[in-house]
């Protein structure tokens, strides 16, 4: 699976050490910055991963700051994008189950890397489930304006 991930400066650590674990995944990654820890604006990257996966230039998105709270905002202003904030594995699986999610935004100041790990491999491994949930997402995407 092809994967756009970003960070800003707080997310920076555990972006590159998740870039490196999606590659040994398996994963192709495409990495939009930044190339430092040096302060930077996050929605300026956000918009970047959710560009190229509302474009099908990459099937899912990881976004790391901070909380992940803000990269999730600027994020979902991008047509097509469904991006969730995610703390815990279960919620992983429930925004493909339920919500179809495709960007991934993680804290990289209070969840730790190995839990963010498991967040990825849930978020990248669970399939949309459809049915009655196939009506609400086109409901989701119809308030897009």
């Amino acid at each position: 699976m092809k994967i756009a991930i970003a960070s800003d400066h707080a997310g920076f650590e555990q972006k590159e050490a998740l870039k490196s674990y999606l590659v040994e995944l398996g994963h192709e990654v495409e990495d939009f910055g930044p190339s430092s820890d040096d302060r930077v604006d996050y929605p300026d990257f956000a918009k970047l991963v959710a560009e190229a996966v509302s474009q099908e230039k990459a099937e899912r998105g990881v976004l790391v700051c901070g909380t992940g709270i803000g990269m999730a905002i600027a994020a979902n202003k991008v047509s097509g994008v469904r991006a969730v904030n995610i703390v815990s594995p279960d919620f992983a699986v429930l925004s493909r189950q339920h919500n179809n999610a495709n960007v991934l935004t993680l804290s990289g100041r209070f969840v730790e890397l190995e839990t963010n790990k498991e967040i990825i491999q849930a978020f990248l491994t669970t399939d949309f489930e459809g049915g009655r949930h196939t009506g609400r997402v086109q409901k989701i995407m119809d308030l897009e304006h």
